[in-house]
């Protein structure tokens, strides 16, 4: 079950956000007991690009052994 404060993964784009399926955000608020998420996506330096509230099925939790991948956000 994905909470509160979990990394997790996109599994959809964004476009309009400026997000591709793989960038990493964090969980800031489980809405419906899990049935959505506001998702907070920040650069690796701290500055948020996006908040979202994104449906159970656009992310899921991060696994073990995934890297994180650099990316420029325009």
């Amino acid at each position: 079950m994905i909470e509160e404060h979990d990394r997790v993964v996109l599994t959809t784009k964004e476009p309009d956000a400026g997000l591709e399926t793989g960038d990493v955000g964090t969980v800031v608020h489980v809405y419906s007991e899990g049935e959505a998420f506001e998702v907070e996506f920040v650069t690796l330096t701290g500055d948020t690009v996006a908040v979202l509230a994104i449906d159970r099925d656009e992310v899921r939790p991060v696994q073990s052994r995934e890297l994180t991948h650099a990316r420029r956000v325009e």
